[in-house]
This record gives C-alpha cells, structure tokens and sequence, in this order.
C-alpha cells in the first residue's frame, strides 16, 4: 500500500509518500518522499491556491499512491484562518479527486494517537516518532512535511486493523 499524506497549511502544505507491504509477514513503513510547497505570502491567495494544486497534482502523478490520506477539518478560534486553511484543504481534495485517488480523513487527535499514543501530542514528539517509525536518522523538515507523514502514517495502521478484524 501506497499512501499520500497531506497536511495543509497557509504557509507550507506538507506531503509525505510512505509505503508498506501488506502480505509480507513483518510489515515495515518505508518512506519514499516528503517536503513542503511553500507558498509566497506576496503571491494573491488565487495564485496560492493554483500552486498548490500544481505541486500536488504533480506529485500524485508522479508516486501513484492508492489513497490520499489528510487531516480533517479542525475548529479554530480565529474565522479567517480557518477559511484559509478551508480553501488549501478544498485544493488538496480536488487535486485528489481529479487524479482519481480515494480520500481517507483523520482528526488532529487521531493522527497523534496513532503515531505518538496520545492525541495531544506536541508537533516535536510528532516528528520525534515518525523519524523512529520510518528509521529515519533526522527528523523531516519542515514540521508540515513531518506531519504529512503522520497522517499517512496514521492511515496505513488503520487500515491494517481494519483488516486484520477482517480475518
């Protein structure tokens, strides 16, 4: 299973390809890529927003996962942030969707659940285990790119208990 994950961001939308071996006999993740697209504050939100489309559509092109994985909506004290964030998060979706890729969606706490063991971890002990968890000497950077992992992270453990609860 290949997985995409996302992790949106007005500044820095982070993405991350892990791969694992669902019929071997000791599952192991693999990291294939991470980064960020880096948005120009300078730059109109429109042209932000085609950027990241772009990039993103590029790379799913370009690693063919079979699922983009990506954080559910979260609440937000401050409206135009999360309008903000709402808009990249709508792109990240479409492009998804016009690349023909199904969309798995994880609550902040789930994902932290799944890869720290408790959903209110800090985004350094987030980094800190994906780094143990893909056997990575550093831990990605930026901290999006990092968290994108996570969120694929998160989903390759779900859906391996979904189907060991199959057999």
């Amino acid at each position: 299973m290949r997985v995409f994950g996302v992790d949106c961001g007005t500044e820095f939308t982070g993405y991350g390809v892990v791969e694992t071996d669902a019929a071997a006999r000791l599952s192991k993740l693999r990291p294939l890529c991470s980064g960020a697209v880096r948005l120009n504050k300078k730059h109109t939100t429109a042209v932000r927003l085609a950027q990241v489309y772009a990039e993103l559509t590029a790379l799913m092109q370009l690693w063919q996962p079979e699922i983009v994985a990506i954080e559910e909506v979260f609440f937000s004290a401050n409206a135009k942030s999360a309008l903000k964030l709402g808009q990249v998060r709508g792109v990240a979706l479409l492009a998804a969707a016009n690349c023909g890729l199904p969309v798995a969606e994880y609550a902040p706490l789930k994902i932290k659940s799944s890869v720290v063991g408790y959903g209110l971890a800090a985004k350094e002990q987030v980094g800190f285990m994906v780094a143990r968890l893909l056997n990575l000497d550093e831990v990605p950077e930026p901290a999006d790119a990092a968290d994108a992992l996570a969120i694929a992270i998160c989903h390759i453990h779900h859906a391996q208990t979904a189907e060991a609860l199959k057999r």
